[in-house]
C-alpha cells in the first residue's frame, strides 16, 4: 500500500471519479436510452458515494471489501430503477438504495438468527449511537442513544432497545486468541480468561453433602435453618412463626449447625 492510496475491491480509492450534476444528468439520459458505455461511467462515476456509505459501517466489524460490494449492487438497482422523469437528485435516490442493501446484507449474514423487527430496531439505535457520538466527541451511553430514539419517535421500550443491541452481537469462539507474543504455546484463547468461580468441582461436593447434612435434621431444625439462611429471617421473627421463644430458636439454630458440621 503506498501513501495516500487505500485499495477496497483492489480499487485504488484515490483515483475513483467524481461527475459533476451535469455530467450525471446526461450519462442517466443516455443510460435510459440503452446505452450500456453511459450506464458504466454512471456506475464509476459514483463508486466514491458507495466508498463514503461504507465508511459509516466501519464499526460493524465486517470486511469493507464485502460492504463496498454489496453497496455497488444498490447502486447498479439505483441507476437500473432511476426515473429521470422526477425532479430529482440522482444521490438522493441513491443513498438510501446503498444503505438498504447493506444492511439487508448485515441482517441476513449473521451466524446466530435474529428477527428482523429486532435487527431494525438495533440498526436504529447504532444510526442513533453514530448520531451522538459526532455531536459530543465520546460513546454515548445507552441512556442517551433511548432519549434520542425517543425523541425521533421511536416506541419501543428501553429494555428492548438494549436486548436489539444484545442480539446483533457476533458470537466469539472460546478458542479465538486474545494474546500471543508470536510463539504457539504462548498463546492465549479466550477460554483461558473465562473462569466460574461459583460451579466448580469443589462447590458441587460441598453443595451435595450440604444437602446430605440438611436432611439428617429433624422437621423443626431443617425449617429454622432453611428460615434463618435461605429466607435471611432473624430469630425473633421465626420464634414469632412458630410460636416458641427466641432462646429457643437460638439454642435449635446452634444444635443444628454443629451435626451440620460434623457430618461436612
Amino acid at each position: 500500500m503506498y501513501i495516500g492510496k487505500v485499495e477496497i475491491c483492489g480499487i485504488n480509492t484515490s483515483k475513483l471519479k467524481v461527475l459533476t450534476d451535469e455530467e450525471k444528468d446526461e450519462l442517466l439520459r443516455r443510460t435510459k436510452e440503452g446505452d450500456e458505455e453511459a450506464r458504466k461511467c454512471l456506475i464509476d462515476g459514483n463508486l466514491k458515494l458507495v466508498l463514503s456509505i461504507v465508511q459509516r459501517f466501519s464499526s460493524r466489524g465486517e470486511n469493507p471489501d464485502d460492504l463496498f460490494q454489496i453497496g455497488c449492487v444498490g447502486l447498479i438497482k439505483a441507476v437500473d430503477n432511476f426515473n429521470t422523469e422526477l425532479n430529482l437528485k440522482f444521490s438522493t435516490y441513491a443513498v438510501p438504495m446503498i444503505i438498504g442493501e447493506i444492511r439487508r446484507y448485515l441482517r441476513d449474514n449473521n451466524s446466530i438468527r435474529v428477527s428482523r423487527s429486532i435487527r431494525d430496531l438495533a440498526y436504529r439505535a447504532l444510526t442513533a449511537r453514530e448520531e451522538l457520538s459526532k455531536e459530543m466527541a465520546k460513546e454515548p451511553s445507552i441512556d442517551e442513544i433511548y432519549s434520542l430514539m425517543k425523541k425521533n419517535g421511536e416506541t419501543h421500550s428501553h429494555a428492548e432497545v438494549i436486548a436489539a443491541l444484545e442480539a446483533i452481537v457476533e458470537p466469539i469462539s472460546l478458542f479465538d486468541p486474545v494474546y500471543s507474543d508470536g510463539g504457539s504455546s504462548d498463546v492465549i484463547y479466550v477460554m483461558d480468561q473465562i473462569s466460574d468461580n461459583e460451579n466448580t468441582d469443589e462447590v458441587w461436593l460441598e453443595d451435595i453433602a450440604l444437602r446430605d447434612a440438611l436432611k439428617k435434621l429433624n422437621e423443626r431444625e431443617r425449617m429454622i435453618i432453611d428460615k434463618r439462611f435461605f429466607n435471611g429471617k432473624t430469630q425473633m421473627e421465626i420464634a414469632d412463626e412458630i410460636g416458641i421463644s427466641q432462646a429457643q430458636v437460638s439454642r435449635l439454630e446452634k444444635s443444628a449447625l454443629e451435626r451440620i458440621k460434623k457430618q461436612l
